[in-house]
C-alpha cells in the first residue's frame, strides 16, 4: 500500500459558473472547455484569471462524444454524432467567437476558402474542418509538440499532419493533412495518445506502445511495408469472412465461455513478439517521404481480470492512458518550436487499482507502480504529479520523472559528486482530498479541473434494476433449457415455483450498476490551483521534522524529504520561471540537499556514502558541515558512518578550505574515535595545516601505543616533529625505517610529500627538508609516485621547480629536476614517457654545454652511473673518446653532461629526427659540437657526410669510425669513399702527413682482404708509389 501524508499541494479551488451541466470537459492553453448538456455547444473559461470567466460559446455541428485541445495550434477536436453518424471535426480560431457575430467558416479539410469572403481586408472567423475518415472515428490523441492529430478507428490509426497555409501577406489558416495510416489487425483500441514519434494505444486489457522513425533508404522492411490504400482493408474482411464461413467468430462475441489472457509484458526488442500486426501506409502529398518510415515496437502489456481488491471482471479494464514528455534546460521551447525530441518520455497507464509509468527513452523500464487506496476512475500525469480521482476523493500522488531526467540530463548523477533520489524509491500519496461524486479530471498548468456530480440514490436503488435485469436473463436462460428437454414451465406448478425464485443473492447479483440519472442531481465544476513548488517543498521539510524528532534515521523522514528534492528538480530541469525564483529556487535545492546529507550523516547503513555527492552539492563549506554533525551528534551514539565518510572523503580529495585550529583539533579527536586508523592521513592532509602538532603527536602516540606500527605513522610523526622544530625526534622517527621502506610509506600517503593536483602543487616542509637532506630519497619517493600513478609527469615538475625556485637554479632547469628525470627514464616502462624524457634530458644537456655555465650542484648520478644502469644510455663509442677524450677542455660538469648525451646517442632509443631542432644552438666549430653532430649525422644513416667531417676536422678518429661503422652494408665505404678521400688528402697535404699515412694504410688493408686483385688493382691511384702498394697487392693476391 502506497504510503500516504496529510500535505497540502493544492493551493485553493474555485466554481466555474457554467450555466448548464456539463457532460465533458477538457482544458488547455489556459483555457477550460465545457461541453453542456445536450453536447452541442461548448463553453470556454479562462484558467488565467480569478473567477475563470467565460471566453467564448459557440456551437457544435452535432452531440460532442468527445473533445480534445491543442497546445501547438490552439485548436479544439471533437468526435461528434448526428443522424446516427460519427463525425471528426477541427475548431480553429475559436477565441473569436468572444466578439458578437463573428462569422463562422465551415470547409472540408484540404479545401481552402479563397473566394469572395477573404477578398479585402482580412475578417476574423472561427473555422470548423470536417475532417473525413473511411472508418467512424473512435478515439482521438493530439501530439503535444507538433500539434498533429490521430485518431483511432476500428481497424486504423490515421495521422494528421497539422499545416499552416498562407493564404495571403495578412492572412494564414490552419488545416491537417493526412500523412499516414497504420492498419492494425485484430485490434480495435479504446483509446490513444500521440507524443512525437509515440503512439500508444490500448483495448480493454491491453497497451501498445510504437515509435515512428525514419530509416534509411537502403533498408529494406520486411514486416512493415507500404501497401496500397485498401489492401489491409481488403485481407481483415476476407479474414473475418473465411471465420465466419467455417463457423468460427471472435472470442468476445462468444457467449458460453469466456478465456481470460494471461499477464504479459514486452520491454523493446521483445514486444516485436506481441502478435499485433502493424501495416504502414504512406497517404502524404510528399512522395520523398514515402518508403523512409518504419515502425518499432517500444512496449506491449497484457493484463487478466482480478478478481480482487473489489473489483469484478467486468469492471477491470484500462484507462487514463497518456504519454508525457519532459524537457530539461531550455530544451522544451527548440522542442516545439523546431520539433526536437524531449529529454524523457513516459507512457502511463492505469487498472481500477493499480497505475503502471514507464520510461521509454534509451531503455524501456517500468518505473512506479502506484497502488491506489481504493478503484480509480481516473488518472492526470505531469512532471511533478500523478492526480487520480475516485468515487469520492482526489488523490495526489508523486512521481520519478525528474529522477529519470536527471540522470539522462547529468552524466554525474550518482557519482561521489552529485546524487538524486534513486528511481525506484517508493511513491507516496502527499494528500487524499475529498469530494462527492468526481467524474472527470483533467490538469493544465498549475490548475486541475474537476466535475462532480452527486449520486443521491440508494444503493438499493441503483442495485435493483441491474438485479432485476440479472435474474430475468437467468430466468429465460432456465425456460430455454427446459422446453428445449420437453418440459412446459407453465403445465408444472413446482416449475413455476421454482422459475420464480431469485437465483442470485444480494451480494452477487450487481454484475455492473448502472450509472444514476443524473437529471435533478447536485453538480460542479471545480477549478483546483496548485501551490507553488517553494511552498510545497517548505511544508515537506516541516512535515519531515516530526519524523526527525520521533527517529532521527526513519526512512519517512528520508522519504519525504526525498520528494521535496524531487520537486524542486523538477522545477529547475523545466527553466520555465523568472530569474529570481529561480535564484530561490536553487537557493531550496541546495537547502533540500543539506537536509539529506543530514539525514544520510546519521546513516550506519549501505546508503550512508550519499551523505558525500549530497553536501557537495548543497554549497555548505566543510566546517559547516561539522558543526552542523556536532549539533545533531549525540555522546551515547556518536558520529554516523555517513558523516565520517563525507570528512574522510573530503580530506583525501584536498578540495576542502583549509580547517581552524579548533576546527582541526576537533576533526583529529573524530577521527581517534571513530576510525583511528585513518590518522596519519588526516594529519597529513593540507586542510589540517592549522591544527596543533602537540595535540596531533599524542593522538599519534595513542595510536602507536595500541600496536598499530606503521612507516606512514612514522613519517606522519617525523613531518610533526618538522613542524614543532624538533630536529632530534625527527631524526629519531627518520632512522627507525630504511630508506626503500620510507619510499613505500611514501607511496602510501603522498599528502606527507605535496599538497594539491594539478597547477597548484606544492611541497610540504618535509619535502622541503629531504630536499637540503637526502636529496636520493626524495627522488626515489617520487619517482614511486610516478610509477603509481599517484602524480603525472607536469605534476612533478612543479613540484621540483617550486622546491627549488629560491635556489640557484632559478633560471635553468633544476638539477633536483633533471636528477628526477633520469631517474624516472631508468625505471618507467612507458613508451610515451620514456621518449618524453629522452627529449627533456637532451634539450637540457644540450642548452648546458652550449651555456657553458652551470650552478655547481652535483647530479645525483653520473654518466658511467646511468650507463651501468639504465638501458637508454649506451656505451660511448671508441672513435667518440677519441674526439672528445676524458682530459677534454671543459669542467667537470659539462664533461658530465656531454658524456650522459653521448650516451643517449649511442644508446638504442633516443629517436635522432625528434631533437635536430635543438642541434641549431649546438655549434660544430669544436670537438664537443662535432662529436655531437657525427653521432646524430651516423644515426641518420649520413655516413659519407660523417667521414668527410671527420677527415676534415679530427683524421685522428677516422680508422676508429670505419672500423666501427664501416661494416656489413656500409663496408663499401672503405674503398668507395674512404680511399679517394684519404688519396686526395695526401697529395693536397704531401707525405709528411703520417696520421693520413696511417688511415691509407688501414684502409689499403680492408680493401685487400675484401676485393679480389683485378678489383683491388683498379682501387690504386696511377700516381702511387709501386713499393708502397705492393705488399697490399701481394695479400690481396694470396
Amino acid at each position: 500500500m502506497v504510503h500516504v501524508y496529510n500535505c497540502h499541494p493544492f493551493a485553493s479551488q474555485h466554481i466555474v459558473p457554467a450555466e448548464q451541466e456539463p457532460v465533458l470537459v477538457c482544458c488547455g492553453g489556459g483555457a477550460l472547455f465545457v461541453v453542456g448538456a445536450g453536447g452541442c455547444k461548448v463553453e470556454a473559461y479562462n484558467l488565467q484569471q480569478e473567477g475563470c470567466p467565460l471566453i467564448c460559446r459557440f456551437s457544435c455541428m452535432g452531440s460532442v462524444l468527445s473533445i480534445r485541445h491543442s497546445a501547438v495550434g490552439d485548436y479544439l477536436v471533437t468526435i461528434e454524432e448526428k443522424n446516427k453518424a460519427t463525425y471528426l471535426r477541427a475548431y480553429t480560431n475559436w477565441r473569436y467567437q468572444a466578439a458578437e457575430k463573428t462569422r463562422v467558416g465551415v470547409r472540408l479539410l484540404g479545401h481552402l476558402l479563397r473566394g469572395s469572403s477573404f477578398r479585402g481586408t482580412p475578417k476574423e472567423q472561427m473555422e470548423i474542418i470536417e475532417i473525413p475518415l473511411f472508418e467512424p472515428p473512435l478515439c482521438m490523441a493530439c501530439c503535444g509538440l507538433t500539434g498533429d492529430l490521430l485518431v483511432g478507428c476500428a481497424k486504423s490509426l490515421v495521422v494528421f499532419s497539422l499545416k499552416r497555409q498562407t493564404l495571403s501577406e495578412q492572412l494564414s489558416v490552419l488545416d491537417f493533412e493526412r500523412v499516414l495510416i497504420l492498419h492494425i489487425q485484430g485490434w480495435s483500441p479504446t483509446q490513444v495518445a500521440f507524443c512525437g514519434e509515440y503512439i500508444a494505444l490500448q483495448t480493454e486489457l491491453e497497451v501498445l506502445v510504437v515509435k515512428l522513425s525514419l530509416k534509411k533508404s537502403s533498408q529494406v522492411e520486411e514486416e512493415h511495408t507500404l501497401l496500397p490504400e485498401d489492401f489491409m482493408t481488403e485481407t481483415s474482411l476476407d479474414e473475418d469472412a473465411e471465420m465466419t464461413k467455417d463457423g468460427f467468430s471472435p472470442l468476445h462475441e462468444q457467449e458460453d465461455f469466456f478465456l481470460f489472457p494471461k499477464h504479459q509484458e514486452m520491454l523493446g526488442n521483445e514486444a516485436q513478439e506481441c502478435g499485433v500486426s502493424i501495416v504502414l501506409e504512406w497517404t502524404g502529398m510528399e512522395d520523398q517521404s514515402r518508403g523512409d518510415m518504419s515502425v518499432a515496437y517500444v512496449l506491449f502489456r497484457r493484463f487478466a481480470p482480478d478478481f480482487f481488491q473489489g473489483c469484478s471482471v467486468e469492471e477491470t479494464h484500462l484507462h487514463s492512458l497518456q504519454l508525457h514528455p519532459m524537457f530539461t534546460s531550455n530544451q522544451e521551447e527548440a522542442s516545439i518550436s523546431k520539433g526536437g525530441e524531449p529529454t524523457c518520455m513516459f507512457v502511463f497507464f492505469s487498472l481500477p487499482n493499480t497505475g503502471y509509468m514507464y520510461s521509454l527513452k534509451d531503455s524501456v523500464e517500468l518505473v512506479s507502480t502506484y497502488q491506489y487506496p481504493e478503484k480509480a476512475h481516473q488518472a492526470v500525469l505531469s512532471d511533478q504529479f500523478l492526480y487520480v480521482i475516485t468515487r469520492n476523493a482526489l488523490q495526489c500522488f508523486t512521481v520519478r520523472c525528474s529522477a529519470v531526467a536527471a540522470r539522462v540530463h547529468d552524466p554525474y548523477i550518482d557519482t561521489t559528486m552529485k546524487a538524486c533520489p534513486p528511481i525506484t524509491m517508493e511513491v507516496c500519496a502527499l494528500r487524499i482530498q475529498l469530494f462527492i461524486g468526481l467524474k472527470i479530471v483533467c490538469q493544465d498548468g498549475n490548475h486541475i479541473v474537476l466535475l462532480t456530480a452527486a449520486d443521491v440514490d440508494s444503493k438499493e436503488d441503483t442495485e435493483r434494476p441491474a438485479r432485476k435485469n440479472t435474474e430475468s436473463r437467468e430466468h429465460r436462460a432456465l425456460t430455454g433449457i427446459l422446453v428445449a428437454v420437453g418440459l412446459e414451465p407453465s403445465s408444472t406448478p413446482t416449475l413455476e415455483s421454482l422459475l420464480s425464485r431469485s437465483f442470485l443473492s444480494r451480494k452477487s447479483s450487481v454484475c455492473k450498476p448502472t450509472e444514476p440519472a443524473d437529471s435533478g442531481h447536485g453538480w460542479n465544476l471545480y477549478v483546483i490551483t496548485s501551490v507553488s513548488t517553494l511552498q510545497l517543498y517548505r511544508e515537506i521539510v516541516e512535515y519531515s521534522k516530526r519524523y526527525e524528532q520521533s527517529s532521527p534515521s526513519s526512512q519517512s523522514c528520508i522519504h519525504l524529504l526525498s520528494e521535496g528534492h524531487l520537486l524542486l528538480r523538477a522545477a529547475l530541469l523545466a527553466q520555465d520561471c523568472e530569474s529570481a525564483e529561480r535564484a530561490q529556487l536553487q537557493e531550496a535545492f541546495q537547502e533540500s540537499c543539506a537536509h539529506l546529507g543530514d539525514c544520510f550523516s546519521r546513516f550506519d547503513k549501505k546508503d550512508c556514502h550519499l551523505a558525500l555527492p549530497y553536501y557537495k552539492m548543497s554549497g555548505l563549506t566543510v566546517t559547516e558541515v561539522i558543526k552542523r554533525n556536532m549539533s545533531m551528534n549525540s555522546s551515547s551514539d556518536g558520529y554516523g558512518k555517513g558523516f565520517i565518510f563525507f570528512l574522510k572523503h573530503s580530506l583525501y580529495e584536498e578540495t576542502m578550505e583549509e580547517l581552524s585550529k579548533d576546527m582541526a583539533d576537533k576533526v583529529l579527536e573524530i577521527f581517534s574515535v571513530a576510525e583511528p586508523a585513518q590518522l596519519p592521513h588526516v594529519v597529513s592532509s593540507p586542510s589540517m595545516l592549522s591544527a596543533d602538532p602537540d595535540h596531533a603527536v599524542t593522538h599519534l602516540r595513542q595510536l602507536e601505543s595500541r600496536g598499530a606500527q606503521s612507516i606512514t605513522l612514522s613519517l606522519c610523526m617525523a613531518s610533526l616533529a618538522l613542524r614543532k622544530g624538533d630536529l632530534h625526534s625527527y631524526r629519531q622517527q627518520m632512522d627507525r625505517h630504511a630508506e626503500m621502506l620510507q619510499v613505500y610509506g611514501f607511496i602510501e600517503e603522498p599528502k606527507l610529500l605535496l599538497h594539491g593536483r594539478g597547477k597548484a602543487v606544492l611541497p610540504t616542509i618535509l619535502a622541503q627538508h629531504l630536499c637540503h637532506t637526502q636529496d636520493g630519497l626524495l627522488v626515489a619517493a617520487v619517482v614511486a609516485l610516478h610509477e603509481n600513478s599517484k602524480i603525472r609527469l607536469d605534476e612533478a615538475d612543479l613540484f621540483f621547480q617550486e622546491l627549488c625556485k629560491d635556489g640557484v637554479e632559478a633560471d635553468s632547469s633544476p638539477q633536483l629536476l633533471v636528477d628526477f628525470w633520469e631517474a624516472l627514464l631508468v625505471a618507467s616502462s612507458h613508451e610515451s614517457i620514456i621518449q618524453e624524457l629522452l627529449f627533456r634530458l637532451t634539450s637540457v644537456y644540450i642548452d648546458r654545454i652550449t651555456r657553458r655555465d652551470h650552478s655547481g650542484v652535483k647530479a645525483l648520478k653520473t654518466a658511467e652511473d646511468l650507463i651501468n644502469s639504465c638501458s637508454h644510455y649506451g656505451m660511448l663509442y671508441p672513435w667518440v673518446s677519441i674526439l672528445t677524450p676524458v682530459q677534454f677542455n671543459i669542467t667537470y660538469d659539462h664533461q658530465e653532461d656531454l658524456h650522459k648525451l653521448q650516451s643517449l646517442l649511442c644508446g638504442p632509443t633516443l629517436e635522432v629526427l625528434s631533437i635536430l631542432p635543438l642541434l641549431e644552438q649546438l655549434s660544430d666549430s669544436d670537438s664537443t659540437g662535432l662529436s655531437v653532430h657525427v653521432l646524430c649525422a651516423t644515426k641518420l644513416g649520413q655516413h659519407e657526410t660523417s667521414i668527410h667531417r671527420l677527415l676534415d676536422r679530427c683524421p685522428e678518429a677516422i680508422i676508429s669510425y670505419a672500423n666501427h661503422e664501416l661494416q656489413n652494408d656500409k663496408l663499401s665505404l672503405w674503398w668507395q669513399k674512404l680511399f679517394p678521400e684519404v688519396c686526395d688528402r695526401i697529395r693536397t697535404t704531401g707525405n709528411d702527413n703520417t696520421v693520413l699515412l696511417s688511415a691509407l694504410k688501414e684502409t689499403l688493408a680492408v680493401a685487400a682482404k675484401e676485393l679480389n686483385p683485378l678489383e683491388f688493382l683498379d682501387l690504386l691511384p696511377d700516381d702511387g708509389t709501386a713499393h708502397f702498394f705492393l705488399p697490399h697487392l701481394l695479400e690481396c693476391s694470396q
